[in-house]
Order: structure tokens, then C-alpha cells, then sequence
């Protein structure tokens, strides 16, 4: 049942609605009465009525004062203003504070049973609507959602004007209303591809995303299978409690599901403009190199980085930290830095061991280390030495003198040559299993049972693993790919056959017709009853 609360000055007026109203057979409770807008207020924000009725003219507080007030308090509440002053400046200033519905004295119970109805159907239209967006959300896997992550590639390049980004933001439900902003990067325990049932770190990856997920100044989402990115956003003076709190967040989680495993964080320093976000994620990546140059230092910021790693240019070795020049740095690389990331990595390696570049025996010690160290790597992928190293020219190098430049170009190359063997030998992997996975869909996807963890189990591997190279290779998620095979089917049927959108909805995988036919308009623009009649075709 629907609430209703009155307010009217005058006595006889409200007491007849109130006791003449068959409120029940309408689908209402009579919630509550005031005689005026300032008596009223406190009683509507503890009853939380749906429906408002109040008259305009009051003493105290008028109709329009409480309507506005309410309005911006219960967006949601739907409001009918009774008048007996057929005046326009009434009326627009009753739409522009949004009122409902705005009905002229005498009322006729007939048009006030008529405007309940009316709201009624309203109300529970737009109840079904954000009860199907929600579901939608929770289906679609919101957070890594494919198309998120390209929208927020797009705009961390540089590709989409301040209009673009809130028109693209809008259509993906995407709030980027706000003072400030920045990025952060955390680290997630690689999800390996073995048994779906003994996956380590899954619960610390669960913990860590529904965390990020019930504030809405976190946005998140999949950056690479061992990484997330968030953008933080909010007033100018909460964002450094906003980064500590992301920073403290993936460090007590790491604490109490992967105790003794690294873990990392950078966050950059805040902004104002979206428009300067491209220049806030390149401050981030250059941060996120440092996972590897330092590995016991877990928060990466531009404070903590520049104390720890210094610009000094006197040349002397006995100052340089051996640290910095362990092959494990490069190895680490090797094995889960992505192609993207070896640009920052290589120009911040390269200025962490500055002040030794002065050296013709380290520049060459640097060189050969990198090169040896690729070759034992190339070897674990088995790939032999000769064919990993042939395509490289910046071999030549070596026994030259040669400057900053030459280095960051050396070892970008040679990291980019085993980053490339590796992704290969994943990929054939990938293609294996993705094989597997594609074709129990195709054969499964008309099930509403179907699941991300039943296509995982079929092919024996985790569910979160399947997700994420799932997303990598067929540049859509799980749930996104399920939906587009359920869609196309749907179409066909709709095309070819009398079937009912209920008929419909059951043969593609999907129990409720009403929530079909609400992600068919979310997904192809129109309602299926439409798309039958010729509004919308391929």
C-alpha cells in the first residue's frame, strides 16, 4: 500500500478527504494530516509518505514552500498542490519545483480518485524500473564492465572533450559530478588458471571490490588481470581523506586474507578539471612503476617516491643502492607488467640509478644484466635465447658509451620483446579456454540458470579468472556477451514468429517478461513490441 499525507488549512476541506476517500480500494493509507506547510514538514520526514496532497494557500509555511523543500528532501515523493486560485504564476512556479499534479478547487472526488490512480502507476512504474536497473547493474557486473574501462581509456588519452566525457559518463550511469578528482591504482593477487575451486585470493579480491563498491566516490574498475583503477572523486577538502582511506583499505584487506603477500597502491595528486585527468593518470602510471624498482614501499605517491629514490648526478657508485639494479626488478616486469606500463617503468628505472649513469661500466653491467635476464626469462616460456633476442637491434649497443636515452630505449625494447613472447604463449592459452568456454554458451545461453561460475567449473577453471581474461580477449564481459546472444535471439524470434514478448522472454533465458522487455529497450533502444512493428531494425 501505497502512503498518502494531507495538508489543508482548512478543517472541513481536509476532514472530508480524509474520511470520504476510499483510500484502501485505491491502493493507499491515509499516512498523516497538518493544517499548514510548517506543522506539516516534521510529520512528512518521519511518515515518508509517496504521495503528497497540499494546498497552496497557508498560513505559517504555503504549499509551494513545503512542495520545494519536500522536493529536494524526497525527490521521489510525488506531490499534488490543490488550489482555489486559478492563477498561472501559481502554476508555473508549481512546475518548477516539479510538482505532480496542480488541481483547481472545488475538487470532485472523481478527479482526485483520478489523479491517485494515476500516481499510482507511476509510482509502480518507476519502482520496477529501478528495481530492473538494479538488477541490471548487479548482472552487467557494473565494475568491469568492458565498456567502462574503454570510456575511462578514452579519457585518460586525451580523446574526449569535458562535453564528451559527461555525455559518455551519462549513458553508462556513470555520476563524474564533482570538485576534484584523481586516480589510484591498487594491486590484486594474480587469479592463476588453475581449479575453480581452490583459487588463493579470491576472497581478498571480493573484499577489496565490494568495499570500493558501496562508496559512490569510488568509481572502479579493471585495469589488467593483476590491477584496478579508481577514480576518486569529491570536495577539494575530503579527497586526501579519500586516499587515505583507499590506501587504507587495501592494506587491512591484504592484512587479513593475504598476510605476508605485496601489496600497492598509487594514487596521484588531485585535480580539478576532467579535463586534466590524462596528465593525472600519466603522474600515476610513472608511480605504479615503482612496485618494481621498490618493492618494499607499499604506497606509492609523488612524496613518497621522490624521498625515496633521489636525483643525485656526482656519479659515484659507492652512493647508488644495489637494490635498484637486482635482476629480480626486471623479472618482476617480465612476468606481469603489460606492454602499456613499459614506457613509465623504463624512464623511471633509468632516473632511479641517475647518479651512476656516469659510468661506462654500469651503463654496460645495466645492459647486459637486462639482456641476460631476458634470456633466462625467454627460456622459462620455452623459447630459446637466439629467437628471443634476434628481432632485437638495440643489441648493438652494447660495449658503446651511451646516454639516458639510449638505456630507456634499450631496455623498453627488450622488456616489450619478452612481454610480447609471454602474452603469446598466454594468449594461446587464453584461446584455448575461451574456445571451450564460448561453445558451452552457445549451447547453454538460452538457460536462465546459465552462470559465470557454471561456464567456469565446465571448463575448470576460476570463475574470477574466466572474467577477467574473458573481458581481455572478447572485449565484452561475461554477462555483456550472454546478454548480446540473448538479444539477437530475441530479435530473430520477434522477426520470424507471432510469439508474445512473454513467449519471447522464456525461449532466450529469461523467467520475468517484464524485466525482458526492460533490458531489450536498455540494450536495443526500443521495446520489443516496437521492434516487431518496424521501430527499430538492423
Amino acid at each position: 500500500m501505497l502512503r498518502v499525507f494531507l495538508v489543508e488549512d482548512e478543517s472541513i476541506i481536509r476532514e472530508t478527504l480524509r474520511d470520504t476517500v476510499p483510500w484502501a480500494q485505491y491502493g493507499y493509507t491515509f499516512a498523516g494530516e497538518a493544517g499548514d506547510g510548517e506543522m506539516a514538514l516534521p510529520l512528512i520526514r518521519q511518515t515518508k509518505p509517496d504521495v503528497l496532497i497540499t494546498d497552496i494557500r497557508m498560513p505559517f509555511m504555503d504549499g509551494l514552500a513545503l512542495s520545494e523543500l519536500v522536493s529536494r528532501e524526497f525527490p521521489e515523493m510525488k506531490i499534488v498542490i490543490i488550489s482555489g486560485y486559478d492563477d498561472f504564476e501559481y502554476a508555473r512556479q508549481a512546475i518548477h519545483i516539479g510538482v505532480d499534479r496542480y488541481l483547481l478547487k472545488p475538487i470532485t472526488k472523481k478527479a482526485l480518485l483520478d489523479v491517485l490512480a494515476e500516481l499510482r502507476e507511476k509510482i509502480e512504474s518507476e519502482r520496477a524500473n529501478r528495481s530492473y536497473l538494479v538488477q541490471f547493474h548487479r548482472e552487467a557486473e557494473e565494475y568491469e564492465q568492458y565498456t567502462r574501462r574503454v570510456f575511462f581509456e578514452r579519457i585518460v588519452a586525451g580523446q574526449l572533450s569535458v562535453q564528451e566525457i559527461y555525455e559518455s559518463a551519462a549513458k553508462l550511469d556513470i555520476d563524474l559530478r564533482a570538485q576534484c578528482y584523481t586516480i589510484a591504482f591498487f594491486s590484486v593477487l594474480p587469479a592463476p588458471s588453475g581449479s575453480a575451486y581452490s583459487e588463493p585470493g579470491a576472497r581478498l579480491r571480493d573484499a577489496l571490490l565490494e568495499h570500493f563498491l558501496k562508496y559512490p566516490e569510488y568509481i572502479l574498475l579493471r585495469w589488467n588481470l593483476t590491477t584496478y583503477a579508481v577514480l576518486l572523486k569529491g570536495d577539494a577538502a575530503r579527497m586526501e581523506a579519500l586516499s587515505r582511506r583507499c590506501v587504507e583499505t587495501v592494506r587491512t584487506q591484504y592484512a587479513s586474507y593475504a598476510p605476508g603477500q605485496s601489496w600497492y597502491v598509487a594514487v596521484g595528486r588531485p585535480t580539478q578539471r576532467l579535463s586534466t585527468l590524462p596528465a593525472c593518470f600519466e603522474e600515476v602510471s610513472r608511480l605504479w612503476a615503482y612496485r618494481y624498482i621498490l618493492p618494499r614501499q607499499h604506497v606509492l605517491t609523488s612524496d613518497t617516491v621522490s624521498f625515496l629514490t633521489g636525483t643525485g648526478s656526482d656519479c659515484q657508485l659507492d652512493h647508488l643502492d644495489a637494490g635498484k639494479v637486482d635482476p629480480a626488478i626486471l623479472t618482476g616486469v617480465m612476468q606481469s607488467a603489460s606492454a602499456q606500463e613499459v614506457p613509465s617503468f623504463a624512464d623511471e628505472y633509468i632516473r632511479s640509478v641517475e647518479e651512476a649513469l656516469g659510468s661506462k661500466p654500469f651503463c654496460q653491467y645495466l645492459m647486459l644484466s637486462a639482456r641476460f635476464t631476458a634470456a633466462r626469462f625467454a627460456a622459462s616460456l620455452g623459447v630459446s635465447q637466439q629467437e628471443a633476442l634476434a628481432p632485437l637491434t638495440c643489441l648493438e649497443l652494447v660495449g658503446r658509451s651511451v646516454t639516458a636515452a639510449d638505456l630507456k630505449g634499450y631496455l623498453s625494447a627488450i622488456l616489450l620483446r619478452v612481454i610480447e613472447l609471454r602474452d603469446q604463449a598466454s594468449s594461446s592459452q587464453y584461446r584455448r579456454l575461451l574456445k571451450q568456454a564460448v561453445a558451452y554458451i552457445g549451447g547453454h545461453f538460452t538457460e536462465e540458470s546459465l552462470s559465470l561460475n557454471q561456464v567456469a567449473q565446465e571448463v575448470n577453471i576460476s570463475a574470477n579468472y574466466l572474467s577477467a581474461v574473458f573481458s581481455q580477449e572478447m572485449g565484452a564481459t561475461f554477462t555483456e556477451y550472454v546478454t548480446g546472444k540473448r538479444m539477437e535471439l530475441a530479435k530473430e524470434l520477434l522477426r520470424t514468429t507471432d510469439k508474445r514478448s512473454g513467449e519471447v522472454a522464456a525461449a532466450v533465458g529469461y523467467r520475468d517478461p517484464h524485466y525482458f522487455s526492460f533490458l531489450f529497450k536498455k540494450t536495443q533502444g526500443c521495446t520489443p513490441r516496437d521492434y516487431r512493428g518496424g521501430g527499430k531494425r538492423p
